[in-house]
């Protein structure tokens, strides 16, 4: 049985361990994070185009779906893509135990690449679905 009694150490006083250091945190996985948003932002184009190369859907029908989706509904996807880089960010950021304007500022320059990565997977998978409708 337990006496109930608890000892409070203070770290670094007489008697406490010193406190441990933390190791640096890592970087959020930039290169998954930022293919997925930008995947998910242009989704409206992409979406149709897989379907027409699994030949679900034709050609044709593919680029007026994605034309369709592209001019009316292109910022709800961007802002989707914008919405799943923050949220996996925040949650890369708060498993690392990172999610704290310091911790915001040791990975700062691995944030700018991700969003560099995510603006240039929406890039070229828009510089490919409009080459692609060339063809429909």
């Amino acid at each position: 049985m337990t006496s109930g009694y608890t000892s409070h150490i203070v770290p670094g006083e007489a008697g406490g361990a010193a406190a441990p250091e933390q190791p640096p945190a890592p970087a959020p996985p930039r290169w998954r994070i930022g293919v997925l948003a930008g995947l998910t932002a242009i989704m409206c184009c992409v979406g149709p185009t897989v379907l027409a190369a699994l030949g679900i859907v034709s050609a044709a029908t593919a680029s007026t779906w994605g034309n369709d989706l592209y001019d009316g509904y292109a910022w709800w996807f961007r802002l989707a893509g914008v919405a799943v880089l923050a949220g996996l960010v925040a949650y890369s950021l708060h498993r690392q135990r990172s999610c704290s304007l310091a911790g915001v500022r040791r990975v700062r320059g691995r944030l700018v690449a991700l969003a560099a990565v995510a603006a240039t997977t929406y890039g070229l998978l828009y510089a490919f679905t409009s080459w692609l409708e060339r063809f429909a």
